[in-house]
C-alpha cells in the first residue's frame, strides 16, 4: 500500500464517489436505506476532511506557497461539507429535506475534490518529492485511527469551530 499522500487521498475521494453512487441509487428506496449511506458518507467525510486539515493542508501551505489561496479556498470548502455533515447527522432521513441537503453536500464535496484532483494537487506533486509525499501520507496513516468519525465528535467540533473563530 501507498503512503504517497495525493495517492491516499484520491483513495478516499473514490470511496467518497461510490458512495455518492449507493446514495444516488437508493434515492427512491426506503429511507432507512439513505439514512444508512448517509452515514458513511459522513463518517468519510469527517476523516477524510480531519486528516487534511490536520496533516496535509498545514505542511503543504509551509512547503509549496503557490498554493496557499487553493488551501485556504479548501478549507473553507471543508467548512461547508462539515456544517451540511453536522446537520444531516441530526436529521432524519425522511424528512423532507434529507435528499436535498445530501444532494448540495455531494455537488460541493465533488466540486472541491475535482479542484484538488485537477489544480494543485498536481502542483503539489511537482513542487515534492516522492519521499516529501510519502512522509506526509505516513503521518495521515498515523492519525487516522485518531480521527474523528462523526460531526459531533469533540475533535470534529472543534475543527468546525477553529474554521469559524480562526
Amino acid at each position: 500500500m501507498s503512503t504517497d499522500a495525493i495517492v491516499l487521498l484520491k483513495e478516499d475521494h473514490k470511496e467518497i464517489r461510490r458512495l455518492f453512487t449507493a446514495f444516488q441509487d437508493a434515492e427512491d428506496g426506503p429511507a432507512s436505506r439513505r439514512g444508512k449511506i448517509v452515514g458513511q458518507i459522513i463518517e468519510a467525510l469527517t476523516v477524510h476532511t480531519y486528516l487534511e486539515n490536520e496533516v496535509m493542508y498545514p505542511e503543504i501551505r509551509k512547503l509549496v506557497p503557490d498554493v496557499e489561496d487553493d488551501i485556504l479556498e479548501s478549507y473553507e470548502e471543508h467548512h461547508v461539507a462539515d456544517v451540511l455533515c453536522l446537520e444531516l447527522h441530526a436529521m432524519d432521513a425522511d424528512d423532507e429535506r434529507f435528499v436535498a441537503k445530501t444532494t448540495v453536500l455531494m455537488e460541493n464535496v465533488l466540486h472541491h475534490v475535482e479542484e484538488e484532483e485537477q489544480e494543485w494537487f498536481p502542483k503539489v506533486r511537482d513542487a515534492l518529492g516522492r519521499n516529501q509525499l510519502q512522509e506526509i501520507g505516513q503521518r495521515m496513516l498515523d492519525l487516522r485511527p485518531k480521527a474523528p468519525t462523526t460531526p459531533t465528535a469533540p475533535k470534529a467540533l472543534k475543527k468546525a469551530h477553529d474554521a469559524v473563530v480562526a
